[in-house]
């Protein structure tokens, strides 16, 4: 947890780890065949997400993000102990899976919500009727607040109306039209993320709704809560209250994966960490070095030692708009570390004199840099520009946004020439080369409007995830990143 530009670091056994996380996200009262079946999934997703965050220094946050964390019970620990060790297989390995509060009666596919995400046969979307439609919600939202939170969001204009325009096959909203705004189209998860931080989470609570205006008064009436991928929380309660066991209610949520033991090279350990005592935050799992040593372990390392506000570097001219020393130090180490990683990684010299700005809204970012603001950093005649540090940070994408402008900084004219997603596919493929390749066989490379002219935060996500993967398979065959074609 971030608090005041550091970390307070915490190392707990995965175990522990696992009691406290279930203690954040499931029901009171649980009966025990759900917590077991829910510890199952949350080992899972800790085993297949280390280093989710290694970039900021940890593996896991805990926040919704990653998995919430709160003080563990009698209830949640029997629970730990009673699954110890089992994660959920994939093969031979961890699958990657998810879960959400209430799937609202269905769950969703991976890639409607992750436009860049593939559809393994484990993550259907299908109808779950022991979720019941729970919770059926409502929220009326102003047209003054719904622009509030589209401009905090960076998006242009002045609404003028909203309207549902295209669901998917689960009925989740997949496209709003926007009268006014730029862009003119988001999806009901991005409306979401949009509405979140400005006006509560709490309001739009999920995808899942349907829309009406009365004056300047949207209203919104929906079911469910999440995103809706995978094992739904409020249905396992059902289920297990129904007499089902831990086991049936995997096989449901997640067919065809098996219950497993993962390999424990040594003795289980969970880096977690969390806001100062004043304020009574969860843990966060640990250190991405010793997530390679310790495969059933997670954690969060302290971030490295920052020198003192006053040592400016003079190798890189950063700019933040609020004037904060923890976060100016935090962003140079940062940038250094990634500079030389990536120099050697590219074979090429390290630029003399890097110069960055964040920006101190989305806004300004936009209007400094040419690019809506949902690509988060660009370049622009060398000179990078990000969204505001706050941001990036809080949805995870500080590191890997940094590295990505400067693949492109350090590439420089070597792509000259070559279609769009050569250039992006090289800087989004070094910026993570851990990350997962996506299938682009039927989509194939994104075409120079898809990236250059996105009409959405998702459809360009989903740009940037085709692009890497064209770049991955040729790295992949041997083929030099200069000579991707």
């Amino acid at each position: 947890m971030l608090s005041g530009g550091t970390y307070t670091v915490t190392v707990v056994p995965i175990d522990t780890y696992v009691a406290r996380v279930l203690a954040g996200e499931a029901a009171p009262n649980t009966a025990p065949a759900a917590l077991e079946a829910l510890a199952i999934a949350v080992r899972t997703y800790t085993t297949a997400n280390m280093g989710k965050h290694r970039a900021d220094g940890f593996d896991l946050c805990d926040q919704t993000h990653c998995q919430v964390m709160r003080t563990a019970n009698a209830a949640t620990e029997r629970a730990s102990a009673a699954t110890a060790g089992q994660i959920l297989l994939d093969g031979r390995t961890a699958a990657t899976i998810y879960y959400s509060a209430s799937c609202g009666g269905r769950t969703e596919l991976p890639s409607e919500v992750w436009p860049q995400s593939t559809n393994p046969p484990y993550l259907p979307s299908r109808g779950d009727d022991a979720c019941r439609g729970f919770p059926a919600w409502s929220a009326e939202l102003t047209a003054a607040d719904l622009q509030r939170a589209l401009a905090a969001a960076g998006m242009r204009g002045t609404l003028r109306d909203m309207r549902i325009a295209a669901r998917n096959e689960s009925g989740r909203v997949n496209k709003l039209v926007l009268e006014g705004m730029t862009p003119s189209e988001i999806s009901g998860q991005d409306l979401r993320m949009a509405v979140g931080p400005t006006l509560g989470w709490m309001r739009v609570l999920s995808a899942n709704f349907e829309l009406r205006r009365v004056g300047t008064v949207y209203r919104f009436t929906g079911h469910g809560s999440g995103h809706g991928v995978g094992m739904c929380v409020i249905g396992a309660m059902h289920r297990a209250e129904a007499g089902q066991t831990a086991a049936q209610i995997l096989s449901q949520y997640y067919p065809g994966l098996r219950i497993g033991p993962y390999t424990v090279v040594a003795p289980p350990a969970v880096t977690t960490a969390a806001a100062p005592p004043a304020a009574p935050k969860p843990v966060v799992p640990a250190p991405a070095a010793s997530a390679a040593a310790t495969a059933g372990s997670a954690s969060i390392p302290a971030p490295p030692a920052v020198p003192a506000p006053a040592a400016r570097r003079s190798d890189m001219a950063v700019t933040i708009s609020t004037a904060d020393d923890a976060a100016q130090t935090e962003v140079e180490s940062l940038m250094a570390r990634a500079r030389d990683d990536l120099a050697r990684t590219l074979g090429v010299e390290p630029p003399a004199r890097l110069t960055a700005t964040f920006h101190p809204t989305p806004v300004a970012y936009e209007q400094a840099s040419g690019h809506p603001w949902f690509t988060s950093g660009s370049v622009v005649d060398g000179a990078m520009h990000f969204l505001p540090v706050g941001v990036l940070r809080d949805r995870g994408v500080l590191d890997r946004t940094l590295r990505r402008a400067l693949v492109t900084v350090m590439v420089g004219g070597s792509l000259d020439g070559r279609p769009a997603w050569v250039r992006e596919g090289v800087a989004g493929y070094f910026a993570d080369p851990q990350a997962p390749v996506m299938e682009v066989r039927y989509a194939g490379c994104p075409t120079d409007i898809e990236l250059t002219r996105p009409v959405s935060a998702g459809a360009l996500s989903d740009a940037y995830g085709r692009a890497r993967s064209c770049v991955a398979r040729q790295v992949a065959g041997g083929r030099s990143w200069r000579d991707v074609r």
